[in-house]
């Protein structure tokens, strides 16, 4: 049974750990080990993740298949849109349809905490990810390239999607 249980304050810790294992799993064909590294530092460490609740309108879920973490979506509320920050899904659960659940969650929480718009920020090269938007009717708004600090930048597709279009 698939389900999205809302992380809890006493619950970060063993949150950034999954956040890390699926991070270091999943990036490592686009970006270097160095880049990994300092990005779940910077955004996905307990330090971090604390400061997303506490201070910027973040809320994570936990991705749940039966009593197992399949992995995680990280939101954040915006003046006019929800800025869906991540959807991540562990290895062994990728392409069997719990992106797709995970993104009707996420419509269906925008509505709820009444948002019309969805956005998001992907690599330009996580084509996996960019074809998965696409076919559920996110459209390219934009790019852009962003000094993320320590020599590194993040190279992103901004996408949009407008939820009226779809119900």
């Amino acid at each position: 049974m698939l389900k999205f249980n809302k992380i809890k304050l006493n619950e970060i810790k063993e949150f950034a750990e999954l956040t890390s294992e699926i991070w270091h799993e999943y990036w490592t064909c686009i970006l270097s080990k160095e880049q990994i590294d300092y990005m779940v530092e910077k955004f996905q460490s307990e330090k971090a993740i604390t400061n997303q609740i506490n201070n910027e309108n973040y809320a994570y879920f936990y991705i749940m298949i039966d009593s197992q973490k399949a992995g995680y979506i990280g939101l954040s509320s915006k003046e006019d849109y929800l800025f869906l920050s991540k959807l991540y899904i562990k290895k062994e659960y990728r392409y069997k349809g719990i992106g797709g659940k995970a993104f009707d969650f996420i419509k269906q929480y925008a509505i709820e905490n009444g948002y019309n718009k969805i956005q998001l920020t992907v690599n330009k090269y996580n084509k996996n990810t960019i074809d998965a938007y696409n076919k559920w009717g996110f459209k390219t708004v934009d790019s852009v390239v962003t000094d993320i600090g320590n020599g590194f930048v993040m190279d992103d597709y901004i996408m949009k999607y407008e939820i009226g279009e779809k119900l």
